[in-house]
């Protein structure tokens, strides 16, 4: 998909084989309406990270994240209300993307990453509108405005400080994430008249531009009333 969203990608499901040698377990998706997705993640406490439920937690949600399959996944997502974040696009589905849709998307490689206990800040104030969807809002999509520009710092898995500077997609992403962690759904944000089933999305209005789309969903204007 040319416009996929922050909680959906290209990567291959992963195989059992795979699952089982990281020891790893992949978790159902937890969908809108479950009271988790709309609670306030709790932080980590360093001597946390290193224990081996939260270093198979997160294995666990970068296989989760695969098989769905995604670029990003909140443990809020999978039950868990806790602040950590995995993300990751990269891979050869961004190489079968046209280049002018991946300048019109500023679609970049992400490596993986882990973020714990993340803190974002918006750079400058350049915004972008582009259709997102989301792993727990299951087959739907809408119109999100967001900055361009970011700056994250968070702990990774072994609990040292990292600082990631994003454009583009990949600070999309992580802004859609990190909404997850404080209970936030992209539903929230979105332009409602753009909210659409990704059938219907993929059928009118893929690569389409956002405000081309907004001006088809509005419908004509209601009549005056006659005098």
């Amino acid at each position: 998909m040319a416009n996929r969203s922050p909680c959906l990608s290209a990567h291959l499901p992963t195989s059992p084989a795979a699952t089982r040698e990281t020891g790893a377990v992949i978790f159902d998706i937890v969908q809108v309406g479950d009271p988790v997705l709309r609670q306030r993640a709790r932080p980590l406490a360093r001597e946390e990270i290193g224990t081996p439920f939260v270093q198979e937690l997160i294995s666990s949600m970068r296989m989760t994240m695969y098989d769905a399959p995604g670029v990003g996944l909140a443990a809020p997502q999978v039950g868990e209300s806790l602040q950590i974040v995995v993300v990751e696009d990269d891979g050869p589905h961004l190489e079968n993307m046209s280049p002018q849709r991946r300048t019109e998307l500023r679609r970049l490689p992400l490596p993986y990453a882990v973020l714990i206990n993340p803190v974002l800040e918006p750079v400058g104030d350049e915004t972008d509108e582009f259709f997102e969807g989301c792993l727990s809002v299951a087959g739907y999509s809408g119109a999100v405005r967001r900055h361009r520009a970011v700056r994250v710092r968070a702990l990774n898995a072994r609990g040292e400080p990292v600082a990631l500077d994003l454009t583009g997609w990949p600070a999309r992403i992580l802004q859609h994430e990190l909404d997850h962690l404080a209970g936030v759904l992209y539903i929230d944000k979105m332009d409602s008249r753009t909210f659409t089933t990704n059938e219907n999305f993929g059928r009118w209005w893929k690569a389409r531009p956002v405000e081309e789309v907004r001006r088809s969903m509005s419908g004509p204007s209601p009549a005056a009333p006659e005098a």
